[in-house]
């Protein structure tokens, strides 16, 4: 089973938190050997499979996941190759309205791989380097001449988690808008988890931080920098940066029991989430697309997807050789992926390059839905296990 991880310290917000979780054994790596398949048939592990085979066992696992956590909606999406196993939506989006695939959802830590992708591109540029520290441009940080942009992005500076009910009341009025200044200084305000470097210590200030100085070292906003280097490159055009709540049309419902009483929680402000101009919607199309990019490293040069995809926190607990954290990403055997939660949305993507396979999901929680669920993994565990 996969188990949550977090910044040490912090009280962990439940369906709240942002960020990823993985266990050192998360999911098998896949078989050695691929099947040589006629027309018509996909490889599965050593075996080979018919397209039609696939979709149904994928709708199994998507219809038993719906049953065991009471799911209102799943939108999935599986390719192999050059064929697409499964595009579908599931269940509806509010009562009597059907959910589809063309509906839009809050993408949440998918969009710190974008803060990685265009952090990587400016350094391919020569305008920032990996080493540079915080205190080129904020000098006044702790110990802001050892926390580099490196450690920002593979969130080992030891900067303290601001995502914690004790200091961010998130549940008093979830509709309020946070400043990037006021998420930062309330996670500055706490102590350093470790020495800069000497940890991983999973904490959103790092992002908030390094969106700040993307946008001052460049004199461009994130969100701009995003776009530029990602959104318009892939054409993604049902993904946006937002400074408000708002999700552009067809929106997937969100709903969820966090405070107690099952709430319509589809725009409770994101604010806090991640940098400005990193907070973003998507559909379950620019989500593939975006995990099949990433994973592939067709925005980076050869060398700079290696940095991204680099074993930067290996030697860290709780990881190993073959599960870490990355540049804003998981590399968990062979696969790379994201998968984020907010408010009753869940959705990950999941890529193994070597055999061409591209997981995307995205679901939304339902009345009884525990609130330690994480359905999204139940997913693409399920249907990367099928197919590799």
């Amino acid at each position: 089973m996969i188990e949550p991880f977090h910044a040490s310290g912090a009280t962990r917000i439940a369906g709240l938190a942002l960020g990823v979780s993985l266990a050192a054994a998360a999911i098998a790596a896949p078989a050695s050997a691929e099947a040589d398949c006629t027309d018509g048939m996909i490889p599965v592990g050593d075996d080979c499979a018919g397209v039609d085979q696939l979709a149904s066992e994928i709708t199994g696992i998507v219809e038993k996941a719906t049953r065991d956590f009471d799911l209102t909606a799943v939108i999935v999406d599986v390719r192999v190759g050059d064929a697409q196993v499964i595009r579908q939506a599931f269940g509806t989006s509010m009562a009597g309205i059907p959910a589809t695939p063309d509906m839009h959802f809050r993408n949440g830590s998918v969009a710190m791989a974008y803060l990685s992708t265009v952090l990587l591109r400016l350094v391919e540029e020569g305008t920032l380097s990996l080493d540079d520290t915080v205190s080129k441009w904020f000098p006044d940080y702790p110990k802001a001449d050892a926390v580099t942009l490196r450690m920002l992005i593979s969130t080992t500076s030891g900067y303290a988690d601001y995502v914690n009910l004790d200091y961010l009341p998130l549940y008093e009025d979830p509709f309020r808008q946070y400043t990037p200044g006021e998420l930062i200084d309330i996670g500055l305000s706490q102590p350093m988890v470790c020495d800069p470097g000497t940890c991983f210590a999973y904490a959103h200030t790092n992002f908030v931080i390094l969106g700040e100085i993307l946008a001052k070292a460049t004199g461009r906003p994130t969100a701009e920098l995003i776009k530029g280097y990602i959104l318009d490159p892939l054409g993604l055009e049902n993904t946006r940066s937002e400074d408000t709540p708002v999700i552009q049309q067809p929106v997937l419902q969100a709903y969820t029991g966090e405070r107690g009483m099952v709430e319509d929680s589809t725009y409770w402000n994101p604010s806090w989430t991640l940098a400005r101009g990193a907070i973003m919607t998507t559909d379950i199309d620019d989500l593939m697309a975006t995990g099949i990019a990433i994973g592939e490293g067709s925005l980076l040069s050869d060398a700079s997807h290696a940095l991204q995809l680099g074993p930067e926190t290996a030697a860290m607990k709780p990881f190993n050789d073959t599960v870490y954290y990355a540049m804003g990403l998981v590399v968990n055997n062979g696969w790379v992926m994201q998968n984020p939660m907010f408010a009753g949305y869940s959705a990950a993507f999941a890529t193994l390059p070597e055999r061409g396979i591209a997981i995307a999901v995205a679901a939304t929680s339902g009345g009884r839905t525990p609130d330690d669920a994480r359905p999204h993994e139940v997913l693409w565990t399920g249907i990367a296990s099928l197919l590799a």
